[in-house]
């Protein structure tokens, strides 16, 4: 499962990252690696972007970078 499909109000733990390159360094800069917990706020209405709290800090991520996210 990935964090996109990933329902509202729901917690949940990173497994591992997908993308490559500077868009998985993007990702990790925002604190986002494996093991982190990460807490779905909210989805815009056509899913873009997922509003996160990773590590207390309040994020935005688009939908494709949420997609490179696995979680369980």
């Amino acid at each position: 499962m990935t964090l996109k499909e990933t329902a509202v109000g729901q917690s949940v733990t990173v497994i591992r990252l997908t993308g490559e390159g500077p868009v998985k360094r993007r990702i990790m800069d925002m604190g986002i690696t494996k093991g982190v917990t990460v807490f779905v706020r909210r989805v815009a209405p056509f899913g873009d972007p997922v509003e996160v709290t990773v590590r207390g800090y309040e994020l935005s991520l688009r939908k494709e970078d949420a997609q490179m996210i696995e979680v369980e």
